[in-house]
């Protein structure tokens, strides 16, 4: 799970429709859940409220 965290973050740092806010939210959100072992369900649910173009990311490595 944790090399599917690091691409995710490489991912989202590579995105540029996001802005450096959105990204380090983004971050702290996946550290966090991280940290805290939630489920997968949660993670999806936080980052996409910060920007709905996370999701194709989180498609693309098969998370949802």
């Amino acid at each position: 799970m944790q090399k599917k965290l690091e691409k995710i973050k490489e991912s989202i740092d590579n995105l540029d429709k996001l802005t450096d806010e959105q990204k380090s939210s983004s971050f702290k959100i996946i550290e966090e859940w991280s940290a805290e072992d939630r489920a997968s369900g949660t993670l999806y649910k936080k980052l996409v409220e910060i920007s709905k173009d996370i999701e194709p990311i989180l498609i693309e490595l098969g998370l949802i």
